[in-house]
């Protein structure tokens, strides 16, 4: 009697190097989001507590910079999501805001006008305050910059004025960065 084995089901020698690839890149991609968290860095569950913004207050000589300032921080904590945002005066964490510095930097000149500037970096710093409402521990009190990029055309003034959202924005980012990830 003759026995026969069954056949087994060899692969080609390129579909097993695929296979092998294609496993080792998918244990790579696994293994590198081994440490990634969902939620909130600072250990506090998204939504526990409350965060109260109290209107900025504006020492620099440029008019007009509390308001926008201070929309941009509500707006993105409330994007950002590791606290509520606190409408009335029932805030765990009440944030303030003194805009204390408000420059102006040359990046560029017009080609044929070595006087004439024509890209500016505008700078906005703001000495923020966090204050916890039931034990009145200073939790964040350190200045922090706002940064943006305008292009000047025939009206400084007005190039500012466009560009007042996106430096409040990015002032707006830092400070959220700092509530949500401090490690206080």
């Amino acid at each position: 009697m003759f026995h026969s084995r069954p056949s087994r089901c060899r692969w080609p020698a390129a579909l097993r190097g695929l296979a092998v690839s294609l496993l080792a890149a998918a244990s790579l991609v696994l293994s590198g989001c081994a440490g990634y968290r969902l939620g909130p860095t600072s250990g506090v569950a998204a939504g526990e507590k409350s965060v109260q913004v109290q209107p900025f207050l504006n020492q620099t000589l440029e008019p007009r910079l509390s308001d926008p300032c201070t929309r941009a921080l509500r707006q993105q904590l409330q994007r950002d999501g590791t606290y509520r945002l606190a409408t009335r005066d029932d805030g765990d964490i009440v944030v303030s805001g003194i805009l204390t510095r408000y420059q102006r930097f040359e990046l560029s000149l017009a080609p044929n006008d070595a006087l004439t500037v024509r890209d500016f970096r505008l700078l906005l710093t703001a000495q923020v305050t966090a204050t916890e409402r039931s034990s009145g521990k200073v939790i964040l009190n350190r200045p922090v910059n706002g940064v943006t990029l305008i292009r000047v055309g025939s009206d400084l003034a007005s190039a500012e004025r466009q560009a007042l959202p996106l430096l409040a924005a990015d002032l707006a980012r830092n400070i959220t960065a700092l509530l949500a990830d401090g490690s206080w």
